[in-house]
């Protein structure tokens, strides 16, 4: 099948962008919202992290069923299905349904959404510009990440019913948004609808990816990373009134803009100097992430903290962009390209899962927040470095690209 390749200024990347930052935009509200929900019914302090728990468990079990999906529709029909799905959650906690319940809703169109948003990029423009492309979707969520923490966490201070209408309202015009892409036509055959086939179809992309050690490379860094990056945000909710002195809920979203910023950064610069061929080049970078967690954990001022949060960030921006452009790249020539990030997906949000399951018990067992930070911070250096020493050792002087 032979598609057009466009311009990373065309009308269809154009209606991308905008439809990733207005449904991130709305993510990142709806987050520090529910939070405010919970805290305003006297939830105990373990539901907060719960709250992800309930939004990543939908990743996990859909993951043999949204890649397939992705690749047997046009993306940008899977992209207005997810962000309907998303309003659709928002809207059952405007209504009073249980936060966790509705979060669950929003993490079921978030599944399906990612494996499309990322999957089209190497359908709309060549290998070439695939890091750009993914630079420029970063950049658009990093964007949103930050516009929609500070809103969300000074709206759920302030008005928590707005809070929710604005998230809806973002869901809403996201899906219209959607309408603007081209309807591109599907990379697969529409894969059988029995659920044994489905999981054996995606237990096969499993497979074929993880014999690839470019596939390996980047499903095992990016699920550190993103693990890293979501047990970080809900660690700032604890942190910040035992380290910097205050209880509203503005601090710990304008300190996850800080990082935000940071990858928007990091994204940037790897973009400009990282591509297919030198991927290597980001694992050092990667390494100085848990180093400066542990940093982070110890500072007691603001502004050292801000500044820590943006290296955090552009460490790990220009770690984690170029090892998503290798898996869209491995995967589009092997299992399709939604398959390939569904499996991603997999992998990412069972490393959530643990991670945040790590910091629910010491949150129970009374850990203070600045240990559990730091034992935090440890763990995600360990398992970098780990990454980066087998991939030098398995493969070789001969067969490595230089740092």
């Amino acid at each position: 099948m032979t598609i057009h390749k466009q311009s990373l200024t065309s009308r269809a990347m154009l209606a991308v962008l905008s439809a990733q930052f207005l449904s991130a935009l709305a993510d990142n509200a709806l987050l520090f919202a529910a939070i405010a929900l919970l805290k305003s019914q006297a939830a105990a302090s373990w539901q907060i992290p719960m709250l992800q728990e309930f939004f990543v468990v939908a990743f996990i079990l859909l993951a043999p069923f949204v890649g397939p999906f992705a690749d047997s529709y046009p993306k940008g029909r899977v992209m207005l299905i997810a962000n309907t799905l998303k309003f659709s959650g928002a809207a059952a906690m405007l209504a009073g349904l249980n936060p966790l319940l509705s979060y669950g809703l929003v993490g079921i169109g978030a599944a399906a959404y990612s494996p499309a948003k990322y999957g089209i990029l190497s359908e709309l423009v060549n290998q070439d510009k695939l890091v750009k492309a993914n630079g420029l979707m970063e950049g658009s969520t990093i964007v949103a990440i930050l516009l929609g923490a500070v809103v969300g966490g000074k709206l759920a201070d302030s008005a928590l019913h707005i809070a929710l209408m604005v998230v809806c309202g973002c869901y809403l015009a996201a899906a219209l948004v959607n309408l603007l892409i081209p309807r591109l036509p599907a990379m697969r055959q529409k894969a059988g609808l029995s659920m044994r086939h489905l999981i054996q179809h995606f237990i096969l992309a499993l497979k074929t990816l993880f014999k690839n050690r470019d596939a390996r490379l980047s499903l095992l860094g990016t699920s550190v990373f993103w693990g890293a990056g979501s047990t970080l945000r809900l660690l700032l909710v604890a942190w910040v009134p035992v380290a910097l002195g205050t209880n509203d809920l503005s601090m710990p979203a304008n300190l996850s803009g800080a990082v935000a910023i940071g990858i928007a950064v990091g994204a940037a610069l790897a973009a400009s100097f990282i591509n297919l061929k030198n991927v290597n080049r980001v694992l050092p970078v990667g390494i100085s992430i848990g180093l400066l967690i542990i940093l982070f954990a110890h500072s007691t001022h603001l502004y050292i903290a801000i500044g820590l949060l943006i290296m955090i960030g552009g460490t790990g921006g220009f770690y984690v962009v170029p090892l998503n452009a290798l898996l869209q790249e491995r995967g589009h020539e092997t299992v399709g390209a939604g398959n390939a990030v569904a499996v991603q997906n997999f992998f990412e949000n069972c490393t959530m899962l643990t991670l945040i399951g790590v910091y629910i018990m010491l949150e129970k067992s009374g850990m203070p927040v600045v240990q559990a930070a730091t034992i935090f911070g440890g763990i995600i250096f360990v398992a970098i470095s780990l990454l980066a020493l087998i991939r030098v050792r398995k493969h070789g002087r001969a067969n490595q690209q230089t740092f």
